[in-house]
């Protein structure tokens, strides 16, 4: 998810009721809780009550899809977010682990009908990292978890006009 440098100034959208899973990787927990505190942080504030955020940590980032597709699929849970962190090694095992989080997320979300966020982050250094990673009150500069739960909560209303918008007659010609 690339990084709005106009989403602070937004408007903050609401979404009373909002109901969210969230899978978490282990591996780098002091970055993805970071970003899962500052997701929690910003769904609050988007509407979503105190007990409205169900959390299981992953031991990785390549196991996010099985588990966040587990979490979409409960009737309890609007959409999932899911927060890792890749870092560039001395082979290539990065790129797997990162396109098979990137690509099992993707499915996960079309096969459940639901918005499953990306909040894994490909970085080549843990600077990078904890720059995209924490909040700008902790030293970071993008917020990615704050990022990934405005999308969520910008996907649900989205989704919810796609189902409550009513019907107008189609254009005619191109």
């Amino acid at each position: 998810m690339a990084l709005d440098p106009k989403s602070g100034d937004r408007e903050r959208l609401q979404r009373p009721g909002l109901r969210v899973g969230a899978v978490v990787s282990r591996f780098h927990e002091d970055l993805t809780g970071a970003m899962l505190r500052s997701a929690e942080a910003e769904l609050h504030l988007s509407g979503m009550e105190e007990d409205a955020l169900h959390v299981v940590w992953a031991p990785g980032a390549f196991e996010l899809p099985l588990i966040a597709r587990r979490l979409a699929r409960r009737k309890d849970i609007d959409a999932v977010m899911c927060f890792g962190l890749v870092l560039t090694g001395e082979t290539t095992h990065d790129h797997w682990v990162s396109m098979g989080a990137t690509q099992g997320i993707q499915l996960a979300m079309m096969e459940t009908g639901k918005p499953i966020l990306f909040g894994v982050l490909t970085c080549q250094t843990l600077d990078q990292a904890k720059a995209r990673a924490l909040p700008t009150s902790e030293g970071g500069t993008e917020d990615k978890g704050r990022e990934v739960a405005r999308a969520a909560v910008a996907s649900l209303i989205a989704l919810d006009e796609c189902d409550h918008q009513p019907n107008t007659k189609p254009r005619m010609g191109f």
